[in-house]
């Protein structure tokens, strides 16, 4: 097989600038532990060229395409049982992978944020992560606390990685080319095992101050905990996207004490 048509409904765009590919697979830092290194929808390998170069650790790769697989299958025979013909969301990862993993990818641009979240699920696991995002998801991703871009994505990424905002890459560097613009982020793991608060309840607290954000917390907590549990605490009176993490840890932790 000499090519790979790009499927809408697996929302591919296959990457062809091998510099902006090189920049991605150099982001990885294997200082860290990793021995492995998942690609997610390699499509036709342009990152996974400079990937297999790459002796410092053991390039697995997953795709959900029947072409992209029997493509790939042709053009790097020795991967063998390291090319998983299947889902990246719904993979079990303790069957494939070692204590420490990173994972790349050119992420399908309409399954980003369950991608991100598949990564949070694994988070013990996933040491580092450095991709490709619709440049406004990976905005959102790296938004500070203040800002209108900062929401659920922002907090619960920043909560247990480090997220860096790398570099934009132009709609002319893929084909098909998408209609909009596209960022590279990475992700590394902070030393936060777990956070300092019950970690149910700090989803359940960010998730209900962001469903309605124009409230104060006061009003947007109710649901969470009644106000007349709620302290005099001033972030109440603040609206969800001016708390930093750090923020909705504390007030996990007062809510905790109120149930």
């Amino acid at each position: 097989m000499s090519t790979v048509r790009a499927k809408k409904h697996l929302g591919q765009h296959f990457l062809n600038d091998k510099n902006a590919a090189q920049k991605i697979v150099d982001a990885l830092n294997p200082t860290l532990g990793f021995t492995q290194v998942l690609e997610v929808g390699p499509g036709m390998g342009v990152l996974s060229d400079f990937l297999l170069q790459n002796t410092a650790y053991e390039t697995w790769m997953i795709d959900v395409d029947d072409e992209s697989i029997e493509f790939l299958a042709d053009k790097y025979p020795q991967l063998e049982h390291r090319l998983i013909h299947g889902d990246f969301l719904t993979l079990d990862f303790a069957k494939h992978f070692d204590e420490k993993i990173a994972i790349i990818g050119n992420f399908p641009y309409n399954i980003s944020s369950q991608i991100l979240f598949k990564i949070l699920d694994e988070r013990n696991r996933v040491v580092q992560m450095t991709g490709m995002f619709q440049k406004e998801v990976a905005e959102r991703c790296t938004a500070k606390a203040g800002s209108k871009e900062y929401g659920i994505l922002s907090v619960f990424l920043q909560a247990y990685y480090h997220v860096e905002y790398l570099f934009t890459v132009k709609a002319g560097a893929f084909n098909p080319p998408p209609k909009v613009l596209s960022g590279v982020i990475r992700m590394t793991r902070n030393d936060r095992q777990e956070l300092d608060c019950d970690e149910k309840l700090f989803w359940r607290v960010v998730k209900s101050a962001f469903n309605q954000r124009r409230k104060t917390l006061r009003n947007s907590l109710s649901a969470v905990i009644t106000k007349d549990k709620m302290s005099d605490n001033p972030l109440y009176e603040l609206r969800a996207e001016r708390l930093t993490v750090n923020d909705f840890t504390v007030l996990t932790n007062e809510i905790a004490g109120e149930l």
